[in-house]
């Protein structure tokens, strides 16, 4: 039922109201934050049987005929990313109580989070760019305050940094969006793709396509504007992280995806060849940089920037099997970074510290927390048979069909960085011998070892059952290499 669409934003924003009247009560807010994720994904569930069983749906609020009204649409692909985010809440919420303390709790935490949960699924479901920018600040405003809470110094750099460059990549959004309407009279998505079809030139119109590319790499942290998360995503607390690292950035990917399969309709080789180039020092620089690091939050961030690059790859290249690969491959990165900051949460309670310097001897004192470790990081950086390395070989694969073979082997000397630092980290944290002086018997909460225990068991499916993800993430790439069938969905032709 396409009713069903508008589900994914009303049941956050009800979570959210309900958990601001109630954020005194510990209990509640812990308890019915779950429930509502476990609900959010289960109706994320339905939406993606329902869209991959009977094709792409659209709604019309209003009952107002597009392109005049407010659309709502979901396909394949933002279906899989609506349940892949709901999933990624549902851990977060079971991890958050051992790693967000009271006053934090009862200061918002919980109704921030479903803020930014409405805006993220906003986003993947609109049909209008304007609505687009709408649902970006919505998610935008959110994670500034959860960045903040708490009101730490280091935390409120990273946070002045964070809300100062969002700020200027919503002045590009802005701009763009001008340029549009001010050529097309529309920004109905499907609507203006349909328009650019018929016309054989539109003024302005790479310079707004680039002004957009300017906002979403800001928002994926893409080269060169990717200096923003690494000086931010390591301040607030781990669970907000690792939240931060399962959803934003994945945002402006899906994004990219789509304006790049809508828009991208002129000058389509110089688009390829700039998104190859950017892919590429994106892989390179952010790896590079993780490399260099010694704090568990740090090597981590930077591998966030390093992994983009693969997804940009994929859409550059612009194949079904590429653009399968590239969704394919940030399912895997959303849960297997998401699963890896949770892990480093568990050394931060074991030990009191995030620096490489500080740590060691782990794995002898909590072998099973190292193993949680273990899984996620080896699919980071593509060890057979977990998901990473499934992503990597289709995105490779692709790379050698298209003849692409400058990206192609950049995408697999950056892998062999990846693993460089998954190593130095276990090499480490868990394999070397304690320093003098290391704490090594520091209280884990339970429920933050349920919850890494079950991403973790997530990531390894996601491995298992590659062949059947892989069947769905093709029917989502057809879908976005074919926009036609988006269009005629969504104006009823």
């Amino acid at each position: 039922m396409t009713m069903n669409l508008i589900v994914p934003i009303l049941l956050p924003l009800v979570a959210m109201v309900i958990l601001i009247f109630t954020r005194k009560w510990l209990f509640f807010q812990q308890n019915f934050s779950l429930l509502a994720s476990v609900a959010l994904t289960l109706v994320s569930l339905m939406l993606l049987l329902d869209v991959y069983g009977n094709g792409i749906m659209s709604l019309q609020m209003g009952s107002w005929p597009a392109p005049y009204g407010i659309t709502l649409v979901s396909d394949t692909l933002s279906a899989i990313m609506l349940l892949t985010t709901s999933f990624v809440s549902i851990v977060v919420m079971i991890y958050s109580p051992g790693f967000i303390d009271k006053e934090r709790q009862t200061a918002g935490y919980y109704p921030l989070v479903f803020g930014l949960l409405m805006g993220v699924n906003g986003a993947f479901i609109t049909g209008d760019i304007f609505n687009m920018y709408v649902w970006y600040e919505v998610m935008l405003t959110s994670s500034f305050v959860l960045i903040a809470i708490g009101g730490s110094a280091e935390q409120l750099r990273g946070s002045v940094k964070y809300v100062t460059i969002s700020f200027v990549a919503s002045i590009f959004f802005v701009a763009a969006i001008g340029i549009i309407y001010g050529q097309a009279g529309t920004l109905n998505m499907a609507d203006l793709s349909y328009r650019m079809r018929t016309w054989n030139d539109m003024p302005y119109i790479n310079s707004a396509l680039m002004l957009f590319f300017i906002a979403f790499s800001i928002k994926s942290a893409l080269f060169p504007f990717f200096f923003w998360l690494p000086a931010s995503y390591h301040t607030p607390p781990v669970a907000v992280t690792a939240l931060f690292a399962g959803t934003l950035t994945k945002v402006g990917i899906y994004t990219m995806i789509r304006f790049y399969s809508l828009f991208v309709i002129n000058d389509v080789e110089f688009w390829k060849v700039f998104l190859l180039v950017i892919a590429g020092l994106t892989m390179s620089i952010g790896v590079m940089m993780a490399a260099s690091q010694f704090d568990i939050r740090k090597i981590l961030s930077f591998h966030i920037i390093s992994q983009v690059g693969y997804m940009v790859m994929g859409l550059a290249i612009f194949t079904v099997n590429s653009v399968a690969a590239a969704i394919y491959f940030t399912v895997h990165n959303m849960l297997s970074k998401t699963n890896t900051f949770l892990a480093g949460g568990l050394v931060y309670q074991r030990s009191g510290s995030y620096d490489l310097k500080h740590l060691g001897g782990l794995y002898k004192a909590m072998p099973f927390m190292a193993l949680l470790f273990f899984i996620p990081a080896m699919s980071l950086a593509g060890i057979p048979p977990l998901p990473g390395f499934f992503g990597k070989f289709f995105l490779i694969k692709g790379g050698f069909e298209s003849g692409d073979y400058v990206i192609t082997a950049v995408a697999i000397l950056v892998g062999l960085f990846t693993l460089f630092s998954m190593i130095k980290i276990w090499n480490e944290a868990y394999w070397k011998k304690a320093p003098d002086g290391m704490p090594t018997n520091g209280r884990i909460s339970r429920r933050a070892v349920v919850a890494t225990t079950l991403l973790a068991a997530a990531v390894i499916a996601l491995g298992v059952f590659a062949g059947p993800v892989m069947e769905i993430s093709h029917t989502a790439a057809m879908e976005i290499t074919n926009p036609q069938i988006y269009i005629n969905t969504v104006l009823g032709k």
